[in-house]
Formats: structure tokens, C-alpha cells, sequence
């Protein structure tokens, strides 16, 4: 597992439970740029689901941290009833203070390390379709619209997918 990737100043680690509220302080900052009309309040304690994703032990949650302040998270882990060779990124974000700053590609670069150590070949996400700036970042990345999970007419996410050794 990686536990430090440093990147001075940047330093790329596995998450504590203990930091669960700020980090669902960033995820909250973060989600809130690509909704116009505001977040929607969906009722989820973002710190406890936090917690929970940190404390889970079959998952990952990194966080891009400099001078001690959490910059960027991502948490992935298997997705439920998927082939053993696929892992799902189920969040991604970085201080919207810190975006086109790099902290987004090395966190990126971190979990396709991790991933490629844990043997998976293929990882899957969803994206909202209003967040065109992180759909332009993952398409930057080589992800691709996922052809086994088109999004239907009303759905409000796009599934894309990345070859994690680059086939």
C-alpha cells in the first residue's frame, strides 16, 4: 500500500479516520463549484460516510496534503458484484483553490500506483454530467466513456473507464 509519495512540497498518503471532517469539508467545497444552483442537501453525514470509507478494509482513501492542510482525496475500492480486476474510484476531489496547480495528476498518479500494486487492470468512475471541467481532467488522463454502462436518457452521471497498465 502507499502509505507517503512525496512531492516536495506535496505529500500523497493514506487518509486517517481522525481527519474524516476535513475531509468531507474539501469534498463539500469541491462538489459545490459544479452545481449552479447550490448543493443539494441529500441528507448523507459526509463526515461519517468519510470515516467509514477511511476505516474500510477493502478500500483506499489518499489525500494530497501540503503544509499540513489536506489539498486533494480520492477513495476507491471495489465496486459491488465487479470483476476482481476492476477497482472504482467513488470520489476525487481537490481544493478548488489549488485546481491546474498539479495536485489532481499527482493524486492521480497515486492511485494508478496503487492500483497497478493491487493487479487491477481496469478502474471505473461516474462523473455528473454538469462537471465538464473534471470530465475534461479524466479525459486528460485517458479515460474514456465506459461502453458496458452507456448513461440512459435522464441519468445525471457519465461511467467512464481507464486501463490502469495503459492497453
Amino acid at each position: 500500500m502507499i502509505s507517503d509519495r512525496a512531492q516536495e512540497p506535496r505529500v500523497i498518503r493514506t487518509a486517517l479516520a481522525a481527519e474524516a471532517e476535513k475531509i468531507a469539508a474539501l469534498h463539500h467545497r469541491a462538489r459545490s463549484t459544479y452545481y449552479p444552483d447550490g448543493l443539494p442537501d441529500d441528507g448523507i453525514d459526509w463526515t461519517a460516510a468519510w470515516r467509514s470509507a477511511v476505516e474500510r478494509p477493502d478500500g483506499h482513501v489518499l489525500c494530497a496534503v501540503e503544509a499540513g492542510e489536506i489539498i486533494g482525496i480520492a477513495s476507491f475500492r471495489p465496486p459491488e458484484d465487479g470483476p476482481a480486476e476492476t477497482v472504482k474510484l467513488f470520489q476525487f476531489h481537490v481544493d478548488p483553490d489549488r485546481w491546474r496547480a498539479g495536485v489532481g495528476r499527482a493524486l492521480h498518479a497515486a492511485c494508478v500506483e496503487q492500483w497497478q500494486a493491487d493487479g487491477k487492470r481496469t478502474a471505473v468512475l461516474d462523473v455528473h454530467v454538469g462537471n465538464r471541467r473534471a470530465q475534461a481532467f479524466y479525459a486528460r488522463l485517458g479515460w474514456v466513456p465506459d461502453p458496458d454502462h452507456p448513461p440512459a436518457e435522464d441519468d445525471h452521471h457519465l461511467n467512464l473507464r481507464y486501463a490502469v497498465g495503459g492497453e
